[in-house]
C-alpha cells in the first residue's frame, strides 16, 4: 500500500498522519512534545508503525511546524514546508471553497487569508500567550479542573463576566478579582473565552479581510466555547474540520504526495529504524558577519550531520566534513 507521512512538530504538540494515495487518512497519532522534539518524533515513528499494516510502504515524508528543520534531517524528509502552507492545503481538502482560516495552536496562533484557492495573506503571534491555548491550560490548572471541564462550563454562562484579555498576566488578576467579588466561574470562564478572541482578532486578525467560510483549526477548536465565541464576535458559522488538532501534519502529507508524484524521485526517508538511533543536539554563534545568529546543530555519533537557525544559509551550504 503506497502511503505519505506528514509530520508537525510544533513548541507544545508533535503530530504524524499518514495518508493513502487516495489523500484518505490511514491512521495518526498526537502526544506532547515536552521540549523534546527528537525523542518525540521517534516516539511517534514507533506509534506509527505499530498502527500501520505490514504492507504499507512510505514513499515519501514531509516535515512542518517550529522544529521542521531537526524533524526533517532526522527521519529523511523528502519536503520541508511552513506552517501557513501546510494549514491551508489541508484545509483546503475539507473545505475547498474556505477564505479564512483560524489556527490557533498551544503557543502560537495564525490567521491565514484565502482567495480563489491561492495565500493572498497571513499573520501569527509568537509573543503573547494571552492568544493561546497554553493560557487556558493555565487557568484551567489554577482553577483546579481540566481543560474539557472547563469549556462545558464556560457553555452554561447566561451573564458572561467580561475579562480584560489584552495581556495574559492582567487577565488572571482580573479573573482572581472577579471570583472575589462573587461572578458565577462558568460567567468568569465563557468572558474568558470571549477575551481571547478578541485578544486574537485584535492583534493577529487586525487589518485582515475575514470573510466566510470560515475554518478553525488548531487545538484549541476542541473548546466549544471558544467556536462560539468566535461565532458571536464574527457573525458568522465556524467549521471545525474532523481532525483539526492534526490538519498541519496533514497537510504535510498532502503536500509531500504531490512533490514525490511530480518528480519521480525516490524517498528520503530513514526508515522507522531511526526511532531507536540516539542524536545529540547544541548550538553554537555564529561570528561570520555581525547578526551573530545562533545556529543549530544535530550530531549522531560525535558527527554533525546538519546546522540550521542562520539568517542566510551559509551553515546549510557548507558540508560538515568542511567545518573545522
Amino acid at each position: 500500500m503506497e502511503a505519505y507521512l506528514g509530520i508537525d512538530v510544533g513548541s507544545v504538540t508533535t503530530k504524524l498522519a499518514v495518508l493513502d494515495k487516495n489523500d484518505e487518512l490511514i491512521t495518526h497519532t498526537y502526544r506532547l512534545t515536552q521540549g523534546k522534539p527528537i525523542d518525540m518524533v521517534q516516539q511517534g515513528l514507533v506509534e506509527i508503525k505499530e498502527q500501520l499494516p505490514e504492507n504499507v510502504d512510505i514513499c515519501g515524508v514531509a516535515t512542518t511546524g517550529s522544529a521542521r528543520y531537526l524533524a526533517g534531517v532526522v527521519v529523511g524528509a523528502d519536503l520541508v514546508k511552513n506552517e501557513i502552507t501546510s494549514h491551508a492545503v489541508a484545509a483546503m481538502l475539507h473545505f475547498p471553497e474556505v477564505q479564512t482560516i483560524i489556527e490557533i495552536g498551544g503557543q502560537d496562533s495564525k490567521i491565514i487569508i484565502i482567495r480563489d484557492g491561492v495565500v493572498t495573506d497571513f499573520g501569527m503571534n509568537t509573543v503573547c500567550a494571552a492568544g493561546t491555548g497554553s493560557f487556558l491550560d493555565h487557568q484551567a490548572v489554577r482553577l483546579n479542573m481540566s481543560i474539557e471541564a472547563l469549556s462545558q462550563r464556560a457553555l452554561d454562562s447566561r451573564t458572561p463576566t467580561r475579562i480584560a484579555g489584552r495581556c495574559g498576566v492582567f487577565a488572571e488578576s482580573d479573573m482572581v478579582h472577579k471570583q472575589q467579588v462573587g461572578h458565577r466561574i462558568e460567567d468568569i470562564l465563557y468572558g474568558l473565552c470571549q477575551a481571547l478572541v478578541r485578544n486574537y482578532l485584535n492583534n493577529v486578525g487586525l487589518g485582515k479581510e475575514i470573510k466566510p467560510p470560515i475554518v478553525f483549526q488548531g487545538g484549541v477548536a476542541f473548546n466549544q466555547a471558544i467556536v462560539k465565541a468566535f461565532q458571536a464576535e464574527l457573525k458568522a458559522e465556524i467549521f471545525v474540520p474532523p481532525h483539526h488538532e492534526i490538519m498541519g501534519a496533514i497537510g504535510a502529507a498532502l503536500l509531500v504526495h504531490e512533490e514525490m508524484e511530480s518528480n519521480g524521485n525516490d524517498s528520503k526517508f530513514r526508515g522507522f529504524g531511526v526511532s531507536g538511533v540516539k542524536y545529540h543536539t547544541s548550538s553554537f554563534e555564529c561570528k561570520a558577519c555581525p547578526n551573530l545568529c545562533e545556529i543549530a546543530k544535530l550530531a549522531l555519533d560525535s558527527q554533525v550531520i546538519a546546522r540550521w537557525g542562520g539568517r542566510c544559509d551559509l551553515w546549510e551550504r557548507i558540508p560538515a566534513e568542511e567545518v573545522k
